[in-house]
């Protein structure tokens, strides 16, 4: 299993939103770049960045400091936050990023996400993010009526190779990951699947790693310490 270390950019800051609330903004580290540095000394193959200034604006916004981490770093990254239309998955990917990640418009738009996957194949992933089990979009601030299992299936089918399932009541919170979502996920797709929200322990990631997800996703649990990096991708991606 991978581990992907988490930067949710906010003007120019790295921080951490609790549930996804806007009003609930823990700032981290003034510079994402050093950060992302940070992350890659300590061992991590892939970064997971999420523009939340984008998913709330609806276009991608930090797009000179996503290059800069670029630019900076030996790491693969996807981008997640704001791309709304082919153009702005275009203008993400020109940054020279390995993938990018669609919430909002892959349910409020199939067209484009058809479009997306016929040009950009394995580059598209889906972000679900579910709030008791239905999807949640523009920024997590509205729930859909979709479950996210039902939207996974119909979605795997068209050909979406890998989806982030976050469980938005555990982001952030440090409670554990729904392996309940999780294991009903994998089960619905023929997809790749990574995990996000809730990675509080190290046994928290043996247990994801045991599940069969591809990847998990780790973001306050290393801003705080209760996970060391470097020893978990040790331990796990050994």
């Amino acid at each position: 299993m991978i581990i992907l270390p988490a930067i949710d950019i906010k003007d120019g800051r790295c921080v951490r939103l609790f549930q996804g609330d806007y009003a609930q903004v823990t700032t981290y580290d003034t510079d994402p770049v050093q950060v992302a540095l940070r992350w890659q000394e300590a061992g991590a193959s892939w970064l997971h960045l999420v523009d939340l200034d984008g998913a709330k604006a609806g276009y991608p916004v930090n797009v000179e400091l996503i290059k800069r981490i670029r630019a900076a770093t030996t790491l693969r990254i996807e981008v997640g936050g704001g791309m709304r239309t082919l153009e702005h998955i275009e203008q993400v990917l020109g940054l020279g990023v390995d993938r990018v990640i669609l919430g909002t418009v892959a349910i409020t738009n199939r067209d484009l996400l058809r479009q997306a996957l016929e040009r950009w194949g394995e580059r598209i992933v889906v972000g679900l993010d579910a709030r008791d089990g239905l999807v949640a979009i523009a920024g997590w601030i509205e729930t859909s009526q979709v479950t996210a299992v039902a939207l996974a299936r119909e979605l795997s089918e068209l050909g979406v190779q890998r989806f982030v399932y976050t469980d938005i009541a555990r982001d952030g919170a440090l409670t554990g990951p729904n392996l309940k979502a999780l294991t009903e996920m994998q089960q619905a797709i023929t997809s790749s699947l990574i995990a996000s929200g809730g990675v509080s322990s190290l046994a928290d990631l043996q247990a994801l790693s045991q599940s069969g997800v591809e990847g998990a996703i780790i973001g306050k649990a290393i801003y705080t310490g209760a996970v060391d990096l470097a020893t978990a991708i040790g331990e796990i991606e050994r």
